[in-house]
């Protein structure tokens, strides 16, 4: 059932805030903790749905204790320990889960195959099979989309340049290079963000960094434990929720990886100030807290093709910004967004004019006026990121507004909603 937000304008946020453990590392996390030898400990690990179908794809591969909470403890037995799947591993939403998966199962010396929903089976996969065919693997894809059907098997390394920057094409080659005999080298032509190579690193793996590349060899790890730092990308909503409706708030233990955080300086540019605290790391990603000044007025902004591979889940909330900025923002290169859950790129202009703005694109540009947004009603179109961005700048538009599909926010931020309304926004789900 589509789930629809009214939101009504005029709050100023106040208090301290949180965000969920972070996604992208948690995926990451529990995957090497179902391959690891030994006992891992993963603190304030994420329920994110996302994150919820990789856990269940691991219990399908027979890896025991794949219990998200606070505490989740999984019992490795190292990737030998692996065993056929009875079925299908259905990754629900998660590209991350499908192509991360390829990776570990390329070096599994059995048949396994990966579906999806409806929005993932309509997602390239080619991207992450055909390097894993050069190692050796046997996958076979519906002309590029999934199902992926992938068996496994005896691994070569090899040096990957990957024709579309991807953070999951990256981590997948790496995890499939932990397994394989001799070296394995993915040299990137623009710097993704890098959790698989820093939790290696962490673990202990030989692991090297060598202008654009990243080399790893064949290494097998313990068990660990870590705390996962708060979502940045999930920060980034509320920090857009603060900016809009000139408050300062304190976000509170979030990951500063500085390959998550170049949307900050973005925002940099347009005007509002986000002062950086790091207070620790661990297995490799640093976190802290994020303080939030209040922001008197935007500036238009324009971010190029180069910077796009660093700011790929932050795209929505600047572009939703950038409609109450002091003239024009555009946007280049976001092709990509294309090919998310929806086509974010259409989307993100619909919405935006749905809420009383003013949006186009030409190709893959985003163009977006300025001027605020008068209120109105946006579909998030089944996309979670795009019903996180539309309720943050609902917040701001001068009239009451309405928000499709408010329920996909679960996907990534559970209780994104209730997190709003603890600041003081007034909006109510129907």
């Amino acid at each position: 059932m589509i789930v629809r937000a009214e939101i009504v304008p005029g709050s100023r946020l106040r208090g301290e805030a949180k965000v969920p453990g972070d996604k992208s590392i948690a995926h990451r996390w529990l995957i090497l903790a179902a391959t690891a030898v030994g006992r891992s400990e993963l603190r304030n690990m994420t329920s994110a749905l996302d994150v919820r179908s990789t856990a269940e794809c691991l219990d399908a591969l027979d890896v025991s204790n794949v219990e998200l909470g606070q505490e989740t403890v999984v019992e490795g037995t190292g990737r030998r320990g692996l065993r056929e799947p009875g079925g299908t591993l259905n990754c629900g939403n998660s590209g991350t889960t499908m192509r991360l998966l390829s990776g570990v199962l390329a070096a599994a010396p059995f048949r396994a195959t990966l579906v999806g929903d409806e929005s993932l089976m309509k997602r390239p996969m080619e991207r992450v099979a055909e390097p894993l065919r050069q190692m050796g693997a046997r996958i076979e894809t519906a002309d590029g989309y999934p199902p992926v059907n992938i068996t496994g098997g005896d691994l070569t390394g090899i040096t990957y340049r990957p024709d579309v920057p991807s953070a999951q094409v990256k981590g997948a080659v790496l995890l499939a290079g932990e397994a394989a005999a001799g070296e394995t080298t993915v040299v990137e032509s623009v710097k993704t963000r890098d959790h698989t190579e820093r939790a290696l690193g962490a673990l202990g793996a030989p692991i090297r960094h060598e202008n654009g590349s990243i080399t790893i060899s064949t290494f097998d790890h313990a068990g660990f434990e870590g705390t996962l730092p708060g979502d940045v990308s999930g920060a980034a909503f509320l920090i857009g929720a603060a900016a809009l409706t000139g408050s300062s708030l304190r976000i509170a233990d979030t990951g500063l990886n500085p390959s998550r955080t170049h949307f900050l300086d973005v925002l940099k540019r347009m005007g509002v100030r986000v002062d950086r605290h790091l207070l620790r790391e661990t297995v490799g990603e640093p976190a802290g807290d994020l303080e939030i000044a209040e922001t008197s007025g935007l500036k238009g902004v324009t971010v190029g093709p180069e910077e796009f591979p660093l700011l790929v889940d932050d795209i929505v909330m600047i572009a939703v910004m950038a409609a109450f900025a002091d003239g024009e923002s555009r946007v280049d290169g976001l092709g990509e967004l294309r090919v998310k859950e929806s086509d974010r790129l259409a989307g993100l202009v619909d919405g935006i004019r749905g809420l009383g703005g003013r949006a186009s694109n030409e190709g893959d540009s985003l163009i977006v006026a300025g001027g605020g947004l008068k209120g109105g009603t946006a579909d998030a179109r089944g996309d979670h990121r795009l019903a996180m961005a539309f309720v943050i700048g609902a917040l701001a538009a001068q009239g009451t507004s309405q928000v499709e599909g408010v329920e996909y926010a679960e996907i990534t931020f559970p209780g994104f909603v209730e997190s709003l309304a603890r600041l003081g926004a007034k909006v109510e789900v129907r």
